[in-house]
């Protein structure tokens, strides 16, 4: 099969012979380097592109162009390749119509020029944009796991979510539509008991099963190396994250232990665009991999799928228990489990849960659901986010909201994207009632909160974002919590000018420790905390300071 190309476009022809030289000098061992000084023969290479299968995994494209901007190609280019990286170049006076193109033509990055030398300025970029495009390819380009089985089977769901998020290449090969799919099973007598199937690139596989076998198959660690750690974080999202990667790279024994995949909640969208940084943009996915490469890079132990059940003290040691029994002692604890989706409490959601009835999955049920009308049940960023990203392929996205306005919760960006997307709407004061179906999703009953009328609504796929809880069940006997479940730090453990009993040692607590000496918490669990990623990021890299002043302490 032919490597998948770089389509570098510039009218100017000295610039084009230096970009051609760059990209070849790098890029050539895998990919096809396109250059061309013309965007309607580019346009119309594409066509032919497309007719024999050839996948283009990145546009570079002038914006000053003689026949069109770059702006103008990207868009009808995007049309084709919606999932090839679009890169921007353009003078500085061109900036703001660059940035402008960030919304109007999604491109991913915009370069300035001149972009020499390529090895700081060009070559990193592209580096980032083009192993994301590899982590999203198609089966035909790079190999990965095939996962056979039904799309209406929650456990299949739930494996595509795990592969998803811990960005293992999979091919979703659906029984009821994919012939290739039942000449496997029946080639290899398989019945419905042993799905869903997974076949691995060396021709192994899986039948039916868990998610710690998945695990154990694709090399993740569930067990820890060493029985003793200066500092063991629980939670992998962004403040998890952050505390490994400051912690660590500051000399600190850090391990992490997360119970899912790491990116915690916001891992799980599709596009985070308030970002520090990432004017285009990223996903959730993006900025948990990016963490996580970071984190083992300074020497980060991390564990999953593993859970914590229990923490205890002994003296200066603070003793994690897991899931198989096993034990881990450290000096400092950082707990940074996040929130989880809160459940939709109505008739026949749970039944359907995994099969139709979906929480924060926006992005691995997304192809899934090409051509069809589905639903979102939130007011707030998740929602907007995820409206956005299935507009991409399903016929229509509608957002039922039970307020009489999207402002309160939605940030500004987010509404005006909606607004100007011709195949998603808002149905506000609208609240589902009931959802119906045998063995998946077939309709939804919803009520109009403003006349009380009732309507049943025809649907395969809902996508629920009604806020989180904390996840601090199981911390209740150990740490102060405040009456919503979220962990109380700081001077905020002082209750009536005493601190609790647990408070054992004469000094006041550091900003983000518990009600336990040792024991700190951050992010989206902690008391009062402001509920953004940039906030938990921040969080996550300051606790690591008291961390210190901690262990200094001894």
């Amino acid at each position: 099969m032919a490597k998948p190309a770089i389509i570098a476009i510039d009218d100017d022809l000295e610039v084009l012979h230096t970009m051609t030289r760059d990209l070849r000098s790098q890029y050539s061992s895998s990919f096809r380097i396109v250059p061309s000084s013309s965007s309607k023969q580019i346009l119309e290479l594409l066509l032919d592109l497309k007719k024999r299968q050839h996948y283009v995994a990145l546009f570079l494209v002038d914006q000053r162009m003689p026949e069109m901007t770059g702006v103008e190609f990207l868009e009808q280019a995007q049309k084709m390749y919606p999932e090839a990286k679009k890169a921007l170049i353009t003078a500085y006076a061109d900036t703001k119509a660059a940035i402008d193109a960030i919304n109007k033509a999604k491109i991913d990055y915009y370069l300035l020029k001149p972009w020499l030398p390529a090895h700081i300025n060009l070559y990193p970029v592209l580096d980032d944009l083009l192993e994301v495009w590899q982590d999203r390819s198609l089966e035909n380009i790079f190999e990965g796991v095939q996962v056979l089985g039904y799309r209406w089977s929650p456990k299949s769901h739930k494996i595509k979510d795990f592969l998803a998020r811990h960005h293992v290449p999979y091919i979703w090969r659906d029984l009821a539509t994919d012939t290739s799919a039942t000449k496997i099973v029946s080639e290899r007598e398989l019945n419905c008991s042993k799905l869903p199937y997974l076949v691995f690139p060396d021709g192994s596989d899986l039948k039916s099963p868990s998610i710690l076998e998945i695990a154990n198959k694709i090399g993740l660690k569930t067990d820890a190396q060493m029985p003793f750690y200066d500092l063991v974080i629980v939670g992998g999202g962004p403040a998890g994250l952050a505390s490994a990667v400051y912690g660590s790279s500051e000399g600190l024994k850090t391990l992490l232990i997360e119970k899912q995949a790491p990116g915690g909640q916001a891992g799980t969208s599709s596009r985070i665009e308030n970002y520090l940084g990432f004017p285009a943009g990223l996903t959730g996915g993006e900025l948990a991999r990016r963490a996580v490469a970071q984190a083992y890079k300074f020497g980060t132990e991390i564990l999953t799928p593993q859970e914590v059940t229990s923490i205890r003290t002994e003296g200066q040691y603070r003793i994690v228990t897991l899931t198989n029994g096993k034990e881990i002692n450290c000096h400092a604890l950082v707990i940074a489990t996040g929130v989880s989706y809160t459940k939709l409490n109505v008739p026949g959601i749970n039944r359907l849960t995994g099969a139709g009835v979906y929480y924060g999955a926006a992005m691995t049920e997304a192809i899934s659901c090409s051509n069809q009308d589905v639903y979102i049940i939130g007011g707030a960023n998740s929602a907007g986010q995820a409206a956005i990203y299935l507009a991409k392929y399903a016929r229509t996205v509608t957002i039922l909201v039970r307020a009489n306005s999207l402002a309160a919760k939605m940030s500004h960006y987010l509404i005006d994207q909606i607004n100007v997307t011709d195949n998603i709407k808002v149905r506000l004061s609208t609240q589902v009632v009931e959802a119906l179906g045998k063995n998946k999703l077939e309709s939804l009953v919803v009520n109009n909160l403003e006349t009380d009328e009732l309507e049943t609504i025809d649907t395969e796929a809902l996508f629920v974002f009604i806020g989180a809880k904390p996840n601090t069940g199981w911390l209740k006997d150990l740490v102060m919590l405040d009456r919503f479940g979220y962990v109380v730090t700081g001077s905020n453990i002082e209750q009536n000018g005493k601190k609790p009993k647990s408070w054992n040692v004469k000094r006041d607590p550091y900003l983000y420790e518990t009600s336990v000496p040792g024991i700190f918490a951050n992010g989206d669990i902690r008391s009062e905390s402001i509920k953004r990623v940039a906030s938990a990021v921040g969080e996550g890299s300051v606790t690591v300071k008291f961390v210190h002043q901690y262990l200094a302490s001894f």
